[in-house]
């Protein structure tokens, strides 16, 4: 008696390309530009005109606050409505959650508030990780599970099915 295995072969899977670390890294300066404009054009103004000072002042000063609060708020909002920042909709960047559902306001809070808290005070070592992980994930993405990815761009990923090997007798009749 013969054994015939029938063997699955491997399928084509497309999945959405990681952004790497220059691309992120540019898209993170333009959204600092676009904060530190929005400060200097809105708060700095408003201070002036109720003459507080904005010079000399301690990082718990009025000034510092809000621009904190601003800061960790446009990551925030920005990256909950729209899954990506200003600075990512340049490059075509999203944020997305590796299960592949939509993010919801808890996994955005982790990442762009707690994440960003703790990358921001150990000097934004923790970015770093995206140039060695092997799907471009930092810190923030480790913690909230999710992924940056390009938007409309795919990379060709070959999988081999997890169905179970079939074996089937075969008789021979003399």
């Amino acid at each position: 008696m013969e054994y015939v295995q029938t063997v699955i072969p491997p399928t084509t899977q497309y999945v959405q390309k990681t952004a790497g670390f220059w691309v992120r890294l540019w898209a993170f300066i333009i959204d600092g530009i676009i904060i530190s404009a929005a400060i200097g054009i809105i708060i700095n103004p408003i201070f002036y005109f109720m003459d507080w000072s904005l010079m000399k002042m301690p990082w718990y000063a009025p000034l510092a606050i809000i621009s904190t609060i601003v800061y960790f708020s446009y990551f925030a909002i920005m990256t909950r409505f729209w899954q990506q920042t200003v600075g990512k909709m340049i490059f075509g960047l999203r944020v997305v959650k590796t299960d592949g559902q939509r993010l919801d306001w808890s996994t955005v809070l982790f990442r762009e508030v707690i994440g960003r808290f703790i990358s921001n005070k150990i000097f934004y070592l923790p970015y770093l990780a995206v140039a060695f992980s092997p799907k471009n994930q930092g810190l923030l993405d480790y913690i909230a599970d999710t992924i940056v990815v390009h938007e409309g761009i795919y990379t060709e990923q070959q999988i081999q099915p997890t169905a179970p090997v079939q074996r089937h007798e075969i008789e021979y009749m003399i």
